[in-house]
């Protein structure tokens, strides 16, 4: 399987990410704070300005089919990313994390998404170098994540009665005491766990089923490991800051959801066929962004008449400030 990727670039990549990463947490977030709307915005167009960037460079040094493979995938992934976000605001209300605390957890979490969305990404294209058919698998995959979001239930509204808390509290002990921005703390010689680990677990071990839906919806539009990967990381990288940005206003966007499961549908049945039409790249993105834009302005000019103000049993922001279901 050809990339555009060399080793030079890999390498270049990652440390890119990391010098970033370090920077976040050692100098712009030092202290745990509550991130303001404003911040949020600034961080946001930082992210999507790098991306932007990386996307230019991408056409600049391999043209213009890489470069829309680039973005398609960059938009797949930053589009899902959105369902991501009514998970988090449920964890962190179902946990009582307070909001101060909120960007260092979701910091830990996206570096371990990182990690893990690297292995799904190479073990993903290993198999598709040696196996066709595992595209017809992903497409298969991708039709049933899409009816699953389309019925829009995969998760409980209470992420403490899912597999994921039930889990950590096999193998963790827990207390349910918030004891400031640490994970763990000490109590009668035992070491405990806190409510900001407990989150995270349960934060890492659902983009596990995220992944599931993101990698092979990228593969769809490229097979190239080195665009799949970095088109992912620019995408998660701004994740953070979307949740602050739009975690007081994302019940709004009721029509984003069907639409998610509309592209994911579709792009499940573009792998299916893809042996009999290859359907072009700028095709997909144009169709993707498309329905995308229709969903997120409809929702912004109809909220009333076509759509329900809040989603049923989703909890209303700011996260952290309901009752814990959690007990001892």
């Amino acid at each position: 399987m050809h990339s555009v990727g060399s080793p030079l670039l890999w390498v270049g990549f990652t440390v890119f990410v990391l010098a970033m990463l370090f920077l976040d947490l050692s100098v712009f977030h030092r202290r745990s704070h509550a991130v303001s709307f404003k911040e949020a915005l600034g961080y946001s167009a930082l992210w999507v300005g790098m991306a932007v960037l990386f996307g230019l460079g991408i056409y600049w040094r391999f043209g213009t089919e890489s470069a829309l493979q680039y973005a398609a995938g960059y938009l797949i992934e930053k589009s899902l990313s959105v369902d991501n976000l009514f998970v988090f605001l449920l964890i962190f209300t179902a946990f009582r994390i307070p909001a101060k605390f909120q960007h260092r957890v979701l910091f830990w979490g996206v570096l371990g998404a990182l990690v893990m969305r690297g292995l799904f990404i190479g073990v993903g294209a290993a198999l598709l170098q040696r196996f066709h058919w595992v595209l017809y698998v992903f497409g298969v995959i991708l039709l049933f994540s899409a009816a699953r979001m389309w019925r829009d239930r995969p998760f409980s509204d209470n992420p403490t009665k899912g597999l994921a808390y039930r889990l950590f509290r096999r193998f963790f002990r827990y207390s349910p005491e918030i004891a400031g921005d640490h994970f763990w703390i000490e109590q009668n010689g035992k070491r405990l766990a806190t409510p900001l680990f407990a989150a995270l677990v349960v934060v890492e071990l659902c983009d596990v089923i995220f992944a599931v839906d993101s990698i092979p919806a990228i593969f769809a539009v490229t097979e190239d490991p080195f665009i799949v990967y970095t088109s992912n990381v620019f995408a998660i990288l701004g994740l953070r800051s979307l949740y602050f940005l739009l975690s007081g206003a994302l019940h709004r966007f009721y029509l984003l959801k069907p639409a998610l499961a509309a592209v994911l549908g579709l792009v499940g049945i573009k792998l299916l066929v893809s042996d009999l039409y290859e359907v072009p790249i700028g095709a997909s993105l144009s169709v993707i962004g498309a329905i995308l834009t229709g969903a997120i302005l409809g929702s912004i000019f109809w909220p009333l008449r076509f759509g329900p103000r809040r989603p049923s049993g989703r909890p209303r922001p700011p996260a952290g400030s309901a009752p814990s279901p959690l007990g001892t």
